[in-house]
């Protein structure tokens, strides 16, 4: 899923994000507002791990709901 996308439904997102890195707080999901560079700001910070570490986690979070995206509408298709 392109970010575009994750930002412009950052309220349905949340969860599945809450649910990737749940050291998130609520005002970390303020500050994010779905801004990827906004997230991997705070996942760096929150988990202690590098940007290029926290970037990777990102960018491959997103490529899952993408591929979810998919099957659920593949699923529904049948």
């Amino acid at each position: 899923m392109n970010w575009d996308r994750i930002e412009g439904n950052w309220k349905q997102m949340k969860g599945k994000v809450r649910e990737k890195w749940g050291k998130l707080t609520d005002s970390d999901f303020e500050q994010i507002a779905g801004r990827k560079d906004q997230l991997i700001s705070r996942i760096q910070e929150r988990y202690g791990i590098s940007r290029d570490e926290a970037q990777k986690q990102a960018e491959e979070w997103a490529k899952m709901q993408t591929h979810d995206e998919r099957e659920a509408h593949h699923a529904a298709k049948m």
